[in-house]
């Protein structure tokens, strides 16, 4: 497997980012990301007018973020050619954007808060659907907005990355609840905007610029072969193909890179001479073993089966052997602090 570091959810000047494509791009190029994901609100103009593609060593990927006439149900569609009316329900898009061949994560699924009235939440309400592919497990903005308060305003808004702390436990929790019943994929998001505000009448101050978000929530994408990185018809298709395949099977796990590069972290099951990778499904036997390997430097891992944690240790590397069937997941955490979060492994589900 070949790994790709990337940033998802992110929104330009086609909707209601501040910052065009190209800006966005060489941010991403300057903080050696591999792939970047564009989701502006209901609309496809950047794929339209040819931006989708290699820029250098950076892979933009267009989509979309969808979402109802309430402005609710925010969710993130991929591999598609067309958005749908924002007048039909979060049900029938996501069905639609499977239906035409694409994937979908749902954004910022338990957003609650109440701290800025101009910034309302945007939550996820329709969970009568298993059309999805899977949820936005972490995103940065919505954390960010999610503990603002008056006390601590200011450290937020001087120290954005420093204030980002874990997912959300509700979250997590469903993730996990879901992933017994089937694969629901667990991505990072970043949910960029670099909105600018006006201080002061005549100073103007950009919050989170793209670059600084960049350095937060990643996604780490474990391809099954070197993309070609070329922008020539078949290759490049078979590079954006590649992408979304390895996205929608969940062989993928999320970091927040201001604890640390995650580059190189491995969760794998062994059984006999047989590797299954994270979204991968395996029958239940006793001789199955899980291996977890860090990216040369020692930290908590905790081993997590049904949304329970049953075992934890503090190592580079780690070994367990499964005694009952579940969806199994490791958290990784640097220093008391949360790092890495892999998908999940079913084993005899």
């Amino acid at each position: 497997m070949v790994e790709y570091v990337g940033s998802i959810h992110i929104h330009s000047t086609y909707s209601d980012g501040s910052g065009t494509v190209e800006e966005i791009i060489k941010a991403a190029q300057e903080v050696g990301l591999d792939y970047i994901i564009l989701t502006d609100h209901n609309t496809l103009r950047a794929k339209n007018d040819g931006k989708e593609g290699w820029h250098d060593k950076t892979f933009l990927l267009v989509g979309a973020e969808i979402n109802d006439k309430q402005n609710v149900n925010h969710y993130l569609a991929l591999g598609i050619d067309k958005t749908f009316s924002t007048r039909i329900s979060a049900k029938e898009y996501v069905s639609k954007v499977k239906e035409k061949g694409g994937i979908g994560f749902i954004a910022h699924p338990h957003e609650e808060r109440s701290s800025m009235s101009e910034h309302p939440p945007y939550p996820w309400k329709e969970w009568n659907t298993e059309d999805f592919t899977g949820i936005e497990i972490w995103n940065h903005m919505s954390e960010w907005m999610e503990g603002l308060n008056d006390s601590n305003k200011y450290n937020h808004f001087v120290h954005p990355r420093k204030s980002i702390v874990a997912p959300p436990k509700k979250t997590l929790e469903l993730w996990d609840k879901l992933n017994k019943k089937r694969s629901v994929v667990g991505i990072g998001g970043v949910d960029a905007h670099a909105h600018k505000l006006n201080l002061l009448g005549f100073f103007e101050m950009e919050v989170f610029p793209y670059k600084v978000l960049f350095k937060s929530i990643r996604t780490h994408l474990l391809c099954n072969r070197p993309l070609h990185v070329s922008n020539r018809g078949v290759e490049f298709t078979e590079d954006k193909n590649e992408i979304l395949k390895t996205l929608k099977c969940g062989r993928l796990f999320v970091s927040n890179y201001y604890h640390g590069d995650a580059k190189g972290f491995r969760y794998f099951a062994q059984d006999s001479n047989m590797i299954y990778q994270m979204g991968e499904s395996l029958e239940y036997n006793d001789n199955i073993r899980l291996r977890v390997i860090l990216p040369n430097i020692s930290g908590v891992i905790k081993l997590i089966v049904n949304g329970e944690v049953i075992d934890e240790v503090e190592n580079i590397d780690a070994e367990f052997r499964i005694r009952k069937s579940g969806a199994y997941r490791v958290e990784i955490f640097l220093d008391g602090k949360a790092w890495i979060y892999s998908n999940h492994i079913r084993i005899g589900l």
